[in-house]
């Protein structure tokens, strides 16, 4: 694992987020002892991607509704 300091990390911040893909995760060290460390999102999904809900709806009833509203305001 990568190790920089505080410093280097706020220098060359594209170049640590490509060596924390590659390898994993880098490690960031602060004068004072404290370390952190950067790691790429294991997320495979869209955070967009859930699962509908049936509501008993239908496409013609929302677009009416849409369209009454329009009229409505203008």
């Amino acid at each position: 694992m990568k190790v920089y300091t505080y410093s280097e990390a706020r220098q060359n911040l594209a170049a640590l987020l490509d060596a924390a893909l590659q390898d994993g995760a880098v490690l960031i060290r602060r004068r004072s002892g404290q370390s952190f460390v950067v790691q790429p999102d294991s997320s495979t999904t869209s955070p967009l991607d859930v699962e509908g809900v049936d509501l008993g709806v239908t496409t013609d009833e929302i677009v009416a509704t849409v369209r009454e509203d329009r009229e409505r305001n203008g």
